[in-house]
């Protein structure tokens, strides 16, 4: 249906994807199963679910499979203010992150929003 390669929320999705597991290569050795498990599932979520739902046959299928990168791009943002409130992450990085999270919650809207 769609090349998903060429999506450009998808192509961010996947810088980001690289930059969570960067950060979270420095978190406590106890965040290992918890946290961090959380944090890198929900950000691969986001591009994983996108691919998938641009391979379906319907833009109602591909709308579905949006809703799921959504949902996990707020779980994400929960998880980016938990690890700033620990102190495993510093503002800068807090700012960065939400920031590109922000635009790419924006264009998986704009793109959900896009398919009739």
């Amino acid at each position: 249906m769609n090349n998903f390669r060429e999506l450009k929320v998808w192509q961010k999705s996947i810088t980001f994807v690289v930059k969570i597991y960067e950060i979270t290569r420095s978190f406590p050795k106890e965040e290992r199963f918890n946290l961090v498990t959380q944090f890198q599932s929900a950000a691969v979520s986001i591009p994983s679910n996108i691919s998938e739902g641009a391979g379906r046959n319907t833009n109602a299928s591909f709308k579905h499979f949006l809703t799921i990168s959504i949902g996990s791009s707020h779980e994400i943002e929960t998880q980016i203010i938990i690890s700033k409130e620990l102190g495993y992450i510093n503002e800068d990085s807090y700012t960065v992150l939400i920031s590109e999270l922000t635009g790419i919650q924006k264009m998986l809207y704009a793109l959900f929003n896009s398919l009739q």
